[in-house]
């Protein structure tokens, strides 16, 4: 079991319909995995989160296998059971150790498969990288 830590200015639980709705300043923390946003929906069931939207300036840091990867976009979803990230809206991932650069309108990420998918409507999906000469 893993520890969520969750603050924000404003919080608000609906326990009949299994939502909470953070507002201000949100921040999650999971493990070395940080979301920030200004509004999160947190959706759950049997009070354990399994699904949560980011939207309003949401910006994350995740760890995968020894490498750290910063992302925003216009909404994040995170789904809980399948370890999913999906980044919609203006979506742009970074790989720090190797700078490389995935940018498009929409990204998905399976961390159980280590798969990425990147998908654009108008304009083309990019991929920046650096290589040696």
């Amino acid at each position: 079991m893993q520890t969520i830590e969750v603050s924000a200015k404003d919080f608000y639980l609906d326990e009949k319909n299994e939502k909470s709705i953070l507002s201000g300043n949100v921040e999650v923390k999971k493990g070395k995995d940080i979301l920030n946003s200004q509004k999160l929906i947190i959706f759950m069931k049997n009070k354990q989160p399994i699904k949560y939207i980011a939207t309003d300036n949401a910006k994350f840091k995740i760890k995968m296998k020894d490498k750290t990867y910063y992302g925003s976009g216009d909404e994040f979803i995170y789904i809980v059971a399948s370890d999913i990230y999906e980044i919609n809206g203006k979506a742009k991932i970074i790989e720090v150790e190797t700078n490389k650069q995935l940018f498009g309108d929409k990204i998905i990420i399976d961390r159980k498969n280590m798969t990425y998918r990147v998908i654009s409507q108008d304009k083309p999906s990019k991929f920046v990288f650096e290589v040696e000469e």
